[in-house]
């Protein structure tokens, strides 16, 4: 099998392919991740997963090469990792009572083998009327600053929603494994 390479460095997606039980290595991109004048949500995350696994692949023509890129919004507004406390809260009160999109991107890039498959899963996450004590309390718990949208589902930021609608519950964590997993046999690996 040729190697496998996770083109990141999120915990969240390390986390995720574990779980098909492939070996793999993870390896920084170092792509920029701005936006473009004009450029809608989903197509962001498109452009910057693509981006990233051609980043690796570029210098390991022999890999294939997994790139992942989760952009969130809520209307028009791209909801960005909060980095800290006050931007967290500012973002959960902004989302609270409404909905949001989590537009999740994979490509798998394998040059020597001529693949090139991209993929996008699009989440909505129903916020329930959250108060600012109740904010509060979540972001000193969890501190979720790392995550898009200022939450993780995966932990106590579950009990912040209504509900949620998605083809594939673990495109909201960051990297959707149900089309993965079909992408990477596509590739030759063996999955269940």
């Amino acid at each position: 099998m040729p190697p496998l390479i996770l083109a990141s460095t999120s915990p969240y997606r390390r986390s995720l392919l574990e779980r098909l039980g492939i070996p793999f290595t993870a390896q920084p991109p170092q792509t920029p991740e701005d936006t473009l004048a004009g450029e809608l949500p989903p197509d962001r995350a498109v452009r910057l997963a693509i981006a990233k696994a051609q980043a690796i692949a570029s210098h390991r023509a022999d890999a294939v090469v997994i790139g992942s890129d989760q952009v969130a919004a809520l209307g028009s507004k791209i909801l960005d990792k909060p980095g800290d406390a006050a931007r967290c809260r500012a973002q959960l009160t902004a989302a609270s009572g409404s909905s949001a999109r989590f537009h999740t991107a994979c490509a798998v890039i394998a040059p020597e083998a001529g693949i090139r498959m991209v993929h996008i899963d699009t989440t909505t996450v129903f916020f329930r009327s959250l108060s600012s004590q109740e904010i509060d309390r979540y972001v000193k718990r969890e501190r979720p600053f790392d995550c898009a949208g200022g939450f993780r589902a995966e932990g106590l930021g579950i009990s912040l929603f209504e509900s949620i609608e998605s083809h594939d519950p673990t495109a909201l964590i960051g990297l959707p494994l149900i089309w993965l997993a079909c992408a990477l046999r596509r590739a030759g690996f063996l999955l269940p």
